[in-house]
């Protein structure tokens, strides 16, 4: 198994716009480990440098600074055919005329190794999956979404790669077709622990393939942790406002002796050596915020049951102030009723402003 380091990696590219050509940083500044046999999942929003991480782990782009190596040596260094990097597009990227064997056994054929073609295809197949033998008989049109992205991953697998790399690879497939690869490809990477990389902005695929996830946005890495870490202990206003379901409340507010205090309720502490006057937006998750016989007073704009997660979901709002929280389904709470909210202490998140930093 293969070790992958990023030390200050930076990729840029040009782009051509109506005020002229401008430089855009895809990657900035990445120092990153991928450790041994584990699932590296890499969550953010679309364009903020995922594939272009995942592209430059392959050696498809150069870094315009910094290195990357495979176990301590350079990538440049390790020649195109020993780096071994299995990758699964978005798009599966089949032979078009091509049956899904001679997919699967093309980079062996490739090398003039016909012979290992039948078994190590017969391998994939045993590893992959029940029913792989007979999707391997057809050509991608007649597949579905989902069987060609089980050929894509058999044709990875056969070459045997120190590293895998996933680029959304179920974005196209439907929510049913997509939690039945979801867990085959679980069970897979368990058997097969490869170093992988799995890229997507599914919070849900990122939590049930990964053994930890780095957050991303424009072009940097925000934050690396399990899940559990990035949702209890986020270092910054993005990561928790993108990590979780349903999404964080911000409310805006300042440093006043030695407290929070908003535009319409405050009185929160937080820490004494911030200096008053500071701006800080306070953020709490909707679970963390409560029902009261007293409190900090809302009006109800809609409730909206998740019957799964056995919870309601009350949107409300103060004056300007809008924001959620969570109720029992069987809670009797009426659209357009004022009820009293209550913040869990233990759920208050302080952050700058300004930065964005976690500072509370």
């Amino acid at each position: 198994m293969t070790t992958v380091t990023f030390e200050h990696v930076t990729k840029t590219f040009h782009q051509n716009t109506d005020a002229g050509s401008r430089r855009i940083r895809a990657v900035d500044d990445v120092s990153l480990k991928l450790i041994s046999g584990d699932v590296l999942g890499v969550l953010g929003p679309s364009g903020c440098g995922k594939s272009t991480l995942l592209r430059l782990i392959a050696g498809l782009e150069t870094p315009d600074e910094g290195t990357i190596y495979y176990d301590n040596v350079p990538l440049p260094e390790i020649d195109i055919r020993e780096r071994g990097v299995g990758m699964v597009f978005q798009n599966g990227a089949l032979m078009p005329h091509w049956e899904g064997w001679r997919t699967v056994g093309f980079f062996l054929s490739l090398r003039k190794r016909e012979e290992e073609v039948p078994p190590r295809v017969a391998r994939v197949s045993k590893v992959t999956g029940i029913g792989l033998e007979k999707l391997l008989e057809r050509r991608p049109a007649h597949l579905s979404g989902g069987e060609r992205q089980r050929v894509g991953i058999a044709r990875a697998l056969a070459r045997d790669p120190r590293v895998f790399l996933f680029d959304e690879p179920f974005a196209n497939l439907d929510a049913k077709i997509r939690t039945e690869a979801r867990v085959e490809l679980k069970r897979l990477l368990y058997e097969f622990p490869v170093t992988s990389v799995y890229v997507t902005h599914d919070q849900i695929e990122a939590v049930a393939l990964a053994d930890r996830i780095a957050v991303m946005r424009d072009g940097r890495i925000e934050q690396v942790g399990t899940y559990h870490q990035l949702y209890n202990n986020p270092v910054n206003l993005f990561v928790a406002t993108f990590v979780g379901t349903p999404i964080t409340n911000e409310f805006q507010g300042y440093v006043t002796d030695g407290q929070w205090q908003g535009n319409t309720f405050g009185g929160y502490p937080i820490r004494h050596d911030l200096e008053a006057g500071t701006r800080v937006t306070l953020g709490i998750r909707p679970e963390k915020v409560r029902l009261a016989a007293e409190g900090v007073p809302a009006v109800v704009d809609q409730a909206t049951p998740f019957f799964a997660e056995r919870y309601k979901l009350l949107d409300v709002h103060l004056d300007k102030e809008v924001w959620q929280l969570t109720v029992p389904l069987d809670e009797p709470v009426q659209v357009g009723s004022t009820i009293y909210c209550e913040f869990d202490p233990d759920g208050i998140m302080f952050f700058d402003t300004k930065s964005g930093r976690r500072v509370g």
